[in-house]
C-alpha cells in the first residue's frame, strides 16, 4: 500500500511557495519538525542508543566469561551472545551494510512529493535512484527494535511491568524519522520489525543447537 507512505509523510510536510530558482521541483516545502533543536537531540540520544547498549552487553559478557566453576553463569553467556549475533546480523549487516545499500529507495525529503528531486518508490522495489543510505529499511527502527527485544533479558516477573514502557519508549526514534521525513511509515515499521524477527531466529538456532547438544551427550552415555 505505497500510498499509506505518501499520506503518512504528507501529514508531517508543510509545503510552500515554490521560489523561482525551484522551478524543477513540481512541489517545495519542508518537514518542519526537522528543524527543532530539542527532537534533534532527542534523535541523537536514539542514535547512538542501540551501539552504546552492545557495548554494555559486550563487558557484561566478557566478565560473566571470567567467571569459572559456580560464579559462572551459563545462561547469561546465551542472552548476551543471542542479543550481540542479533545486533551484528539484524541492523548492521542486513540493514544498514545490504538493503540501505541496494533498496535504492529515496527519503521522502528527497523524493518530488516532498520538496525533493527524486521520483517516489515503494517499498521493497529497489530500483528507486538513491545510491547509498536509502531509506528503505530504517536502521534507526532496526536498532530501536532490537533494544526492545532486550526486554527478554530482564526477570521473567518484570518482563510484564516494565516491558510495555520500554517498547513505548522504542517506539519514539522510528516516529521521529517519520516525522523528519527521513523515512516513510513502511521502512520504521519494516525496520523495527525486521531486528524481532531476526532476535527470535537466533534465539530459536540457539535453543535449537542447545537441544541438540543435550540429546547427543544422553545418547553417549
Amino acid at each position: 500500500m505505497p500510498q499509506l507512505d505518501i499520506v503518512v509523510a504528507r501529514a508531517f510536510f508543510q509545503e510552500i511557495t515554490c521560489t523561482a530558482s525551484a522551478h524543477t521541483a513540481r512541489i517545495c516545502g519542508l518537514f518542519p519538525y526537522a528543524s527543532e533543536g530539542a527532537l534533534i537531540a532527542v534523535r541523537k540520544i536514539f542514535f547512538y542508543l542501540p551501539a552504546l547498549s552492545a557495548i554494555t552487553l559486550l563487558v557484561l559478557l566478557i566478565r560473566n566469561l571470567q567467571h569459572h566453576g559456580a560464579t559462572y553463569n551459563p545462561v547469561k553467556t546465551r542472552q548476551y551472545s543471542i542479543a550481540l549475533i542479533a545486533f551484528g546480523l539484524g541492523p548492521y549487516l542486513l540493514v544498514n551494510l545490504i538493503l540501505k545499500t541496494i533498496s535504492g529507495r529515496p527519503r521522502p525529503y528527497e523524493t518530488d512529493l516532498f520538496g525533493g528531486h527524486q521520483v517516489f518508490t515503494a517499498a521493497g522495489t529497489l530500483d528507486g535512484g538513491c545510491i547509498n543510505n536509502c531509506s528503505f529499511i530504517s536502521g534507526e527502527a532496526a536498532g530501536a527494535g532490537w533494544i526492545a527485544c532486550l526486554v527478554v533479558l530482564l526477570p521473567p516477573r518484570l518482563r510484564l511491568i516494565f516491558g510495555p514502557p520500554i517498547i513505548a519508549f522504542c517506539l519514539i526514534s522510528p516516529a521521529l524519522r517519520i516525522t523528519f521525513g527521513g523515512h516513510y511509515l513502511s521502512d520504521v515499521l519494516l525496520g523495527f520489525l525486521s531486528s524481532c524477527v531476526i532476535y527470535a531466529a537466533v534465539a530459536t538456532y540457539f535453543e535449537m543447537t542447545q537441544s541438540a547438544r543435550k540429546r547427543t551427550q544422553q545418547t553417549a552415555l
